[in-house]
């Protein structure tokens, strides 16, 4: 099997080493091996596992709730329907997120268009 280490995995995600350490204090990657001098040691199955643990964080699922859901993938198929169900949920607190947001860039626009106008017209006298 194939491993990279911290700086290796931070560069790949373009996240900060204190990042990856954080996430494992906080139980999001268990069972990171380390080497004989303690150096962490990412599997392709941990990557796998970061590159959700990413996903999920960049779409603002509570760091708790991803722990329950890393917590389940260690449990096993027995866990399946429960993670079904959170992905369902939060899946759809994203496209709430996004419909709020796209609502809020129509303010945005409304403004630069309006300050747009303004400095125009100012220039214009």
């Amino acid at each position: 099997m194939k491993y990279c280490s911290i700086s290796e995995a931070s560069a790949k995600f373009n996240i900060p080493e204190s990042t990856l350490r954080y996430y494992e204090k906080k139980g999001l990657l268990p069972l990171i091996e380390r080497d004989g001098a303690g150096r962490r040691l990412f599997s392709e199955d941990q990557i796998a596992l970061l590159e959700t643990v990413i996903c999920l964080k960049n779409t603002h699922m509570p760091i708790s709730n991803i722990k329950q859901y890393i917590d389940w993938i260690v449990e096993g198929d027995c866990t399946l329907e429960l993670r079904l169900e959170m992905m369902k949920i939060h899946k759809q607190a994203v496209l709430d997120e996004i419909s709020l947001m796209t609502e809020s860039l129509k303010g945005i626009d409304f403004k630069i268009t309006r300050y747009t106008k303004r400095i125009q017209e100012r220039n214009e006298d």
